[in-house]
């Protein structure tokens, strides 16, 4: 009797010191990188302004100055993914967040993934946990939790 394993596809997100793992279906597309606009300057850092995507404008959040990590300016490689709103919120908003470079599709499943738990995240952070997958250790984002950090910078 062959056992079915549950993969899933996800997409392996390259951050400056870091990497996301996220499910592939809430990444709608990844984009060049432009300067974005309309930053007031009492946001916080990890708020970096607006860019326009499909006649909209599309907040851009730099996730590892949200978590506290290092971070860098924006390169050559820099682009963004846009992902999408996921909160079920009226107020769903889609949200870009930068990346160095492309990231890379993966098809995952329990056997290749376990709990690294050498850094306790807060439980109101934007990161659920971190993980291990062979030689990697990319951290699992909490999406609904950034979408609505996000909503608040947009709000006040």
């Amino acid at each position: 009797m062959e056992i079915a394993t549950e993969e899933i596809y996800t997409l392996l997100v390259p951050l400056h010191q870091a990497r996301l793992i996220v499910p592939r279906v809430c990444v709608a597309e990844i984009i060049r990188y432009s300067p974005p606009q309309g930053r007031a300057g009492d946001m916080p850092d990890w708020f970096r302004g607006f860019v326009a995507w499909n006649d909209r404008r599309v907040p851009i959040v730099q996730v590892e100055t949200l978590c506290g990590l290092p971070a860098s300016d924006p390169g050559g490689r820099t682009r963004i993914a846009v992902f999408n709103g996921l909160s079920g919120h009226e107020e769903s908003i889609v949200f870009g967040v930068l990346t160095e470079g492309f990231p890379q599709l993966l098809r995952v499943n329990r056997s290749v993934m376990e709990l690294h738990d050498e850094h306790e995240w807060p439980d109101d952070g934007p990161v659920i946990c971190q993980i291990r997958m062979i030689n990697e250790y990319p951290l699992i984002p909490d999406l609904e939790r950034i979408e609505s950090l996000v909503r608040e910078q947009i709000a006040a």
